[in-house]
């Protein structure tokens, strides 16, 4: 009996950047992604299908369970490639950004194509990108999010007086981030006016025109983030999340480090969640999405966007819950969940470590041999430690990995992950962002 046949694309790791650099920090959680859900749907017996940017090193191919990889070169056309898998493929997932409409975009070639699409629909996809039109539907569902204003343009710049208006108006610190950003993607933070003069005046030109920006109130309290599964009927929350971001800091980039799963009291938020969640038509949202809110002091909740496709999070849910993720995933789409209950049985911490090296190995076989020694030493290496040479954006020897512990609870994770460190340091990796 013939095997189905469905084509798993991740956008990073696949070839979308394929003629531009590749951040490590950003590489590692896209292949991170893509080699966890190959795996889970290997186990439902699938043909798999993928495609891989032509830098990835050898040693990390043989990591990712498909039966097809095609390499996507540098002179490609990566649109052509996807379009041919799509054709050739029964059943489409798609991961990638929300930004300049790729996720759409790519979504919509599956749909034209007549294929099953077994990520996130059209429709959701074109609520969740929009920051602004998820505000204006989270408010109009009654539930708490952040006062957010749509920046408007003046003299083809963002304008600065309107922000700072509505800063005094608010009376908060604020946030300024691309209107269809993803994670902690060029979120700008601001205590006070002068901040906010002071950072137009040094960046007012190296903000990405082309792109809306919303100004948003920043609420203070823990990030944390849901991982659902639905369809038009009945929505299942997985689990719920910390978000380990980095916001505040002002002399750097915004980042996102990833964080762990389940948090304490998971069941009891998951109940109160659950109550609130009937009440809101998220009809749109069928298959794996993640919502982010912010839980203040007084465990008030406020919601911040609904992120319409597979989360880095799911590294580490796949870990801790009984379920095969795919299989949930495959449910949503063509059988019922109605019957479907979620036990989390163990703890994962999902972390993306930046190292530098310090060796100067550049030959690829000792580079792959080493690769091949740290993976079987540690096992809950998702990424191992890469860096892409001649990158602009990894300089200095900067690499960067992603690790995700299955552990019993938390106090053995953080023992676990005390272990790897002093792994990667025999292997002579010095961390830099723990």
């Amino acid at each position: 009996m013939k095997k189905s046949n469905i084509f798993l694309f991740e956008f990073v790791s696949g070839g979308g950047f394929n003629q531009v650099d590749i951040p490590a920090s950003l590489f590692c959680e896209g292949y991170g992604m893509l080699r966890s859900i190959i795996a889970d749907f290997k186990l439902l017996d699938f043909e798999i299908n993928t495609l891989l940017d032509y830098r990835i090193q050898k040693s990390l191919i043989k990591y990712l369970k498909a039966d097809f990889i095609e390499q996507v070169e540098f002179h490609d056309n990566y649109i052509k490639k996807f379009k041919k898998f799509v054709k050739e493929s029964e059943y489409s997932y798609i991961i990638a950004p929300e930004f300049s409409n790729i996720l759409f975009d790519l979504t919509k070639i599956v749909k034209d194509n007549d294929k099953k699409l077994l990520s996130v629909d059209l429709e959701g996809i074109k609520l969740g990108t929009s920051k602004f039109k998820t505000y204006k539907f989270l408010k109009a569902n009654n539930v708490n999010t952040p006062r957010t204003h749509l920046i408007p343009s003046k003299n083809g710049k963002l304008d600065k007086d309107f922000i700072i208006q509505k800063f005094k108006k608010i009376k908060s610190p604020i946030v300024i981030k691309p209107e269809d950003g993803v994670g902690a993607e060029n979120i700008f933070y601001f205590e006070n006016k002068q901040q906010i003069i002071d950072f137009f005046y040094k960046n007012d030109d190296n903000l990405e025109i082309n792109r809306n920006f919303i100004l948003q109130e920043f609420i203070e309290g823990r990030d944390l983030s849901i991982s659902l599964i639905g369809n038009s009927n009945n929505d299942i929350i997985l689990s719920v999340n910390t978000q380990n971001l980095q916001i505040k800091n002002q002399n750097s980039e915004s980042k996102y480090f990833g964080g762990h799963t389940p948090i304490e009291n998971c069941k009891q938020i998951r109940n109160t969640l659950n109550i609130l969640f009937d009440k809101i038509n998220l009809s749109k949202f069928s298959g794996y999405y993640g919502i982010d809110f912010i839980e203040k002091a007084d465990k008030t909740k406020y919601f911040i966007e609904i992120n319409p496709r597979l989360t880095t999070s799911y590294i580490g849910i796949r870990n801790v819950i009984e379920n095969n993720t795919a299989e949930l995933i495959w449910d949503a789409k063509f059988k019922s969940l109605s019957s479907c209950e979620i036990n989390l049985k163990n703890f994962s911490q999902f972390s993306r470590i930046e190292l530098n090296s310090l060796n100067n190995e550049t030959d690829p076989d000792v580079m792959n041999d080493n690769i091949s020694i740290l993976m079987k030493e540690i096992p809950e290496l998702v990424t191992p430690p890469i860096k892409f040479h001649n990158s602009n954006h990894d300089k200095n020897n900067q690499y960067s990995c992603f690790i995700a512990t299955k552990t019993k609870d938390s106090k053995s994770s953080k023992k676990r992950m005390a272990e790897i460190i002093n792994v990667l340091k025999r292997n002579n990796f010095t961390l830099l962002n723990q």
